[in-house]
């Protein structure tokens, strides 16, 4: 995957249009996770070092191509000048007049952040003409965000075509680590995928099924391909209308030579509560008015076992209803495994999505892992095997 990064450009005194992702959870004017510009600072940073005329691209919220006030960017000034250690400027639009004086207004070493891309309906439309007005205002296209890369718009790949371009220092890790997870992984390579249905990972199963020596699934997922194999799982959450989907991934394993790893014990439950009374039984052996919560022991010392010889893994998705104790020690217990074996240097391992962010998170082992993605949607078309429209433009020489 041959992409440019930083150290590729000359950007003394020149205009770097940096498409960063700084669509953050605000509450009552206040972010509320910074992890997102924590990630974005250290490429904005580095380009202003160097003398560059940093300008800043980023959506927030779904606008739908019209202006509304509680949406502005205006609002991240503070903490992104705070992250990045330099104080920001800020225009009331990304294009047209007032984005242009801006820009003219910039010096060496300046970063300026410009309003809400989505405040324009061309955003989203990966209008060329927009495309054309963003370029204008630059020398240089440099894409941070990789968690906006699986979108085509105007200002992910648009102006990425237009531009010079290159991948900044969060996009460039991200690249790096997911090549070596999937693309060029040390094998052999174990994924994890859990969740609670099996109808929204299909293309994310029958890709990393034909690509792995080991498949564990969990969550109540789970319960799907165990009702597939005919086991009785009572109330638990499953997708009747997928039992076949189930049965084909059964089957893809058994042409690929990947092993699935489904529970052989469970945690059930009759009402999913926390602390509701629970007992861990063989997975055939479900109660009908008993739901699955969590993977039980046996499941867990099967996973570790497996993880020895394992030199790559990936995870998306967690064990079981980790939000809700004791439903969590699956969850957590494996994420510690993993997180052990990453320290210990036996094992490179990459994370993401949503779930499995708070999961690791809630184990305390977010740090522990190789990389943890927050691209939540990027990530998972990744791992699909999609080609993400942002990365294609890098690449495209």
């Amino acid at each position: 995957m041959a992409f440019r990064t930083l150290d590729d450009l000359d950007v003394k005194g020149k205009r770097v249009l940096v498409r960063a992702d700084l669509n953050v959870p605000v509450k009552d004017g206040v972010v509320t996770d910074s992890t997102r510009i924590a990630r974005q600072a250290p490429t904005l940073k580095e380009l202003a070092d160097k003398g560059a005329r940093v300008i800043v691209l980023s959506h927030f919220d779904r606008p739908k191509g019209k202006v509304v006030p509680s949406m502005s960017l205006k609002v991240l000034v503070a903490p992104l000048s705070e992250a990045v250690g330099r104080r920001i400027a800020f225009a009331d639009d990304c294009i047209g007049p007032k984005a242009e004086a801006a820009v003219a207004a910039l010096k060496d070493g300046d970063v300026l952040l410009l309003e809400n891309t989505r405040f324009h309906q061309g955003e989203e439309d990966n209008d060329t003409g927009m495309a054309k007005q963003l370029a204008a205002l630059g020398d240089i296209f440099v894409n941070d965000a990789f968690s906006a890369a699986h979108r085509a718009h105007a200002s992910t790949e648009g102006v990425a075509r237009l531009l010079p371009n290159a991948a900044g220092r969060s996009m460039q890790a991200e690249l790096s680590h997911l090549e070596k997870a999937l693309g060029n992984p040390e094998r052999p390579l174990l994924a994890v995928v859990g969740g609670a249905k099996v109808s929204t990972k299909i293309a994310l199963l029958e890709n990393l099924v034909a690509r792995v020596e080991t498949l564990v699934i969990g969550g109540a997922m789970a319960n799907t391909f165990l009702a597939a194999q005919g086991v009785k799982v009572g109330k638990s959450l499953y997708e009747p209308d997928h039992l076949e989907t189930a049965r084909k991934i059964i089957h893809a394993a058994n042409e690929s030579g990947a092993a699935i790893l489904l529970p052989t014990d469970v945690v059930v439950a009759k009402e999913f509560k926390a602390g509701a009374a629970h007992r861990t039984v063989p997975a055939d052996q479900i109660g009908a008015d008993e739901m699955v919560l969590d993977v039980g022991p046996d499941s867990i010392k099967a996973f570790e076992s497996r993880l020895i010889a394992t030199r790559t893994l990936v995870w998306n998705g967690p064990f079981g209803a980790f939000e809700t104790t004791p439903f969590d020690k699956g969850t957590v217990t494996a994420a510690k495994a993993v997180a052990a074996a990453t320290r210990a240097g036996n094992l490179l391992s990459v994370a993401g999505g949503g779930d499995t962010v708070a999961a690791l998170a809630h184990a305390g082992v977010e740090d522990d892992f190789t990389y943890v993605s927050t691209a939540g949607g990027a990530f998972l078309e990744w791992l699909e095997g999609k080609t993400l429209p942002g990365v294609d433009a890098l690449t495209d020489k």
